[in-house]
């Protein structure tokens, strides 16, 4: 068995939370390992509505402490990851029979006051019948708000902390579990297992499990310890289909059963349809959609829509777990987004429940505040002003930032670099890495990959399959052939 030795924290998974946590701490001075049992965030943390915002929804229940600071992080994280993160704009349809106007009206003036917003322009209404977001909606309907909120790609949010932590000296291990921890002698005796059957063992001041909808599997089984504390499985699923409209906003449908369902722009010139809110039982692993859920979000755009969309019209989907803490609401929908954290015992195991990925840097923020105790020469925050990896572009000004890389290797198609400026921002001449033309990028892969980027993919970013690559690393794998993943696969094992 491999001894790593002793060290201040170990986060046990690798999503959102699991790596913005460590992220914080190895910045804060303490040495930290993250251990994932699979690929960075290959769970949940991969599979949200690709959105920053404050979850305008959420003010119906009354959250306005996670409204607020999910607002304010949308701001933070647009000026430190601005190649990932950027604006967009929802068009919200009025349906009286589900709210009133003036209660939209208020919700969104509530949205555009509570935040602080800076970058993102004000709320507006608009006359559906002489507009561009009108065209595509029904005649039924003739007012709309529009409102501003963000898109981000949701997994390489989590790879740019993780990468950003690794750098700053803590040890990230992909497809390694935890299969054991003890309190032993003042500290924590763990043991991973790697993917090959290979043993490891290290000992840790503080545990952190950030596991997600496994969360109490590991309290359970890799502890050994109970907690009051419980996890509340909904399963959200997604569809995509492709793009029906003209112009960059999304649209936000009220449903039926008051409900929104999200229509946004998705690589160019597809579209991603959710989320549904279904209560979930089983393995988080075997999650995937089921055909009410495609009917109910078909449904939802029919509603609203000149475009009729069938069944015919998916052209793929994906589900998740969101890993609520329970608050014993009737109403899935109605369950808590906000975090809570269970601190348990000494040397502390620190478990955290619930989330959502606009507030995960300010949720490691809070989840440090409860470890400050056992470290007390911790140092303080410092996340809020700090660039993700790539994300130092000059004012955040992405537009100029690409124009300028542009001119730098004219011999590139636009939309490749284009591609790797979104991706890689500030980074991406680390993945052209010296080529010079086309050829330099090595061998073409299928729509704009090639094989200089899936080499640097291996070697800085932790992936290893085609899946890492192409699903979640970039969003390659929408534009690919099966027969193109195939020949993927086969270099990577080569």
């Amino acid at each position: 068995m491999h001894d790593l030795g002793i060290v201040d924290l170990v986060v046990i998974g690798g999503g959102i939370n699991g790596v913005g946590i460590a992220r914080d701490a190895v910045g804060r001075g303490l040495s930290v390992i993250l251990c994932e049992k699979g690929d960075l965030a290959e769970g949940t943390s991969s599979r949200s509505g690709k959105l920053i915002h404050g979850g305008l929804r959420y003010l119906e229940y009354f959250e306005f402490r996670l409204v607020r600071e999910a607002l304010i992080e949308r701001e933070v994280l647009l000026k430190t990851a601005p190649h990932i993160v950027w604006p967009m704009r929802f068009v919200l349809p009025h349906s009286p029979e589900q709210r009133p106007a003036w209660l939209v009206r208020l919700g969104l003036f509530l949205y555009d006051h509570l935040g602080g917003r800076e970058k993102l322009p004000p709320c507006r209404r608009i006359d559906l019948r002489n507009s561009l977001e009108g065209e595509a909606i029904k005649n039924d309907y003739r007012l709309a708000f529009e409102y501003s909120d963000c898109w981000v790609d949701d997994a390489r949010l989590v790879v740019l902390n993780a990468l950003d932590a690794k750098e700053r000296g803590a040890t990230i291990l992909t497809r390694t579990a935890a299969t054991s921890a003890r309190r032993k002698n003042g500290t924590w005796d763990i043991e991973f297992r790697g993917s090959d059957g290979a043993l490891s063992r290290v000992r840790a001041k503080a545990v952190v499990n950030a596991a997600g909808p496994w969360v109490e599997g590991v309290i359970n089984g890799v502890v050994g310890v109970n907690s009051t504390r419980r996890i509340r499985l909904v399963k959200g699923s997604h569809i995509i289909v492709r793009k029906f409209w003209d112009g960059p906003h999304a649209y936000l449908l009220q449903n039926h059963d008051r409900r929104v369902i999200f229509v946004n722009p998705y690589e160019d010139d597809l579209c991603l349809i959710g989320t549904t809110d279904v209560p979930y039982e089983g393995r988080a692993e075997d999650v995937s959609i089921e055909a009410h859920e495609i009917d109910y979000l078909l449904a939802a755009v029919n509603r609203y829509m000149k475009m009729h969309l069938t069944h015919a019209d998916v052209i793929g989907s994906f589900s998740g777990v969101r890993p609520l803490s329970d608050d014993n609401a009737a109403n899935p929908s109605a369950v808590t987004r906000d975090y809570v954290f269970d601190c348990d015992g000494e040397p502390p195991l620190l478990s955290v429940f619930g989330g959502k990925i606009t507030t995960y840097r300010k949720l490691a923020e809070h989840a440090l505040q409860k470890l400050k105790p056992f470290f007390p020469a911790m140092q303080g925050e410092w996340t809020a002003k700090a660039a993700l990896p790539g994300g130092n572009i000059p004012n955040a000004d992405f537009d100029t930032f690409v124009a300028g890389l542009q001119r730098e290797f004219q011999w590139a198609p636009d939309d490749v670099t284009r591609h790797y400026a979104r991706l890689y921002g500030s980074r991406a001449e680390k993945v052209i890495n010296g080529a010079d033309n086309l050829k330099g990028l090595g061998q073409h892969f299928g729509g704009m990959f090639y094989e200089a980027e899936a080499a640097y993919l291996r070697t800085h970013e932790w992936a290893q399959t085609a899946e890492d690559m192409l699903d979640r690393r970039t969003k390659h794998g929408l534009h690919l052939s099966q027969q193109q993943r195939e020949n993927l696969a086969s270099y990577l094992n080569d």
